[in-house]
């Protein structure tokens, strides 16, 4: 879409999160989505242009057979003294790798290239996206990986096992919100206003927990799977705001760059 700039074709993005929506703004080519209820997510939403589809909260998984004692924070993963390996992914093509960069910078600030100094002794690989860091853990290739407390969720309901399970981090979990625009092209289509209704409904949502494997951001009409139930709940929710991850994501993928690279 900014590469089409206001010539593009799209009436609706899909799929941007809280870390991308300062810039999308930024760029012009999108319209405020007008009126929108029943949006319900961590601390609330007030964004006039951006709506929610869907949120979730990143997490080490772990696979129980291999590991029998997971981290139990963010410190013990990167200053514990275990040598399991865990895959990650890269912050400037995966957001979940993004996500992972915001953690480690909410929980450790200046400190944070240190950080990554100390985990890169732990990292197998890091991959351009999620489904190939997952589908190296799966495989076996480490017995941690980046992904998402509601991963389980997807094991227990689809394989009907819990061997791959979130650890839960006394720091608490960095959080994504997913979210959809109106493109100025889409403001002229009234299709596109009746999409992003019926995105937050419940015909949308109800199928958002068993196929994007997240938690719904707007009105159901069926209880969550019992297996929701099962997974890690975040003591604290970690989140940077648009504009601060706007004005210092360069900053900090330099950073995390210098560190990994060498």
């Amino acid at each position: 879409v900014k590469l089409e700039g206001a010539g593009t074709k799209a009436d609706i993005v899909l799929g941007l999160d809280t870390n991308l929506t300062a810039d999308a703004k930024a760029s012009g080519l999108f319209a405020p989505h007008g009126d929108v209820s029943g949006i319900n997510v961590p601390g609330g939403w007030s964004d006039d242009t951006f709506v929610p589809f869907d949120y979730g909260y990143f997490a080490v998984v772990y696979d129980t057979q291999k590991l029998k004692v997971p981290p139990k924070s963010l410190k013990d993963l990167i200053e514990g003294s275990g040598t399991d390996k865990i895959v990650i992914q890269d912050p400037r093509t995966s957001t979940p790798g993004l996500g992972l960069l915001l953690w480690v910078k909410s929980v450790y600030g200046d400190k944070a290239p240190e950080a990554w100094a100390k985990l890169k002794t732990k990292v197998l690989t890091v991959t351009p996206g999620w489904s190939e860091a997952y589908g190296l853990f799966t495989k076996g290739e480490a017995p941690m990986v980046l992904s998402y407390t509601t991963s389980p969720a997807y094991h227990m309901v689809a394989e009907n096992t819990e061997r791959y399970q979130a650890a839960s981090f006394e720091e608490g979990e960095y959080l994504q919100i997913e979210v959809a625009g109106i493109t100025t092209t889409g403001a002229k289509n009234p299709l596109a206003q009746k999409f992003i209704a019926f995105m937050t409904g419940p015909k949308f949502q109800d199928v958002i927990p068993e196929t994007n494997w997240m938690f719904p951001a707007g009105k159901t009409d069926k209880p969550l799977n019992p297996a929701f139930d099962k997974l890690v709940k975040p003591t604290k929710t970690l989140l940077f705001s648009p504009g601060e991850v706007a004005a210092n994501r360069k900053a900090w993928v330099d950073e995390w760059l210098a560190v990994m690279s060498k």
